[in-house]
């Protein structure tokens, strides 16, 4: 499936607000609201949409913590990776994990009741022996700007 600017400006605005009407929808992006909702139909089908969830206000909820953590591997073996990722992925504490250049190998975002709980975790992956060499955490104090959008029609721009 080929995307025009149509469909661009409908993943746009459907990530801004995903309870959106389909009239609203349809308004927004000048189209009627049949065309529209065929449109967003395909968007699903073809698996442009993911799916749809609600933003929680965990600050709301009660403290947290949240630490981004540089994690460089021993060995950087395919097998190495794999046994790391196998590891993380089982963590529910990990928000984000993002292989990148650089001078060390992951940056993992944890968000975690506390610096206890963080340094269990920690003290638990390096304990299961899954390749860590050495890590260096980022304790978030303030998080001025988080953007749950990306910016699809200036990165697309058709």
């Amino acid at each position: 499936m080929k995307l025009d600017r149509i469909d661009v400006k409908i993943l746009h605005e459907l990530q801004k607000n995903g309870r959106i009407t389909n009239v609203e929808l349809a308004d927004l992006v000048a189209l009627s609201p049949s065309p529209c909702l065929m449109r967003v139909k395909k968007l699903q089908a073809e698996g442009y949409i993911e799916g749809y969830s609600a933003q929680i206000n965990v600050g709301k909820l009660g403290q947290t913590l949240t630490v981004f953590t540089e994690i460089t591997l021993k060995n950087h073996r395919q097998i190495d990776f794999a046994r790391f990722l196998a590891a993380i992925e089982k963590v529910e504490q990990v928000i984000e994990c993002h292989l990148v250049s650089g001078g060390y190998d992951y940056l993992v975002k944890f968000v975690t009741s506390g610096i206890g709980e963080y340094q269990t975790i920690m003290e638990r992956l390096t304990d299961m022996d899954v390749g860590i060499d050495k890590y260096f955490s980022f304790v978030v104090l303030k998080s001025p700007i988080v953007r749950m959008h990306m910016p699809l029609t200036s990165l697309f721009s058709l």
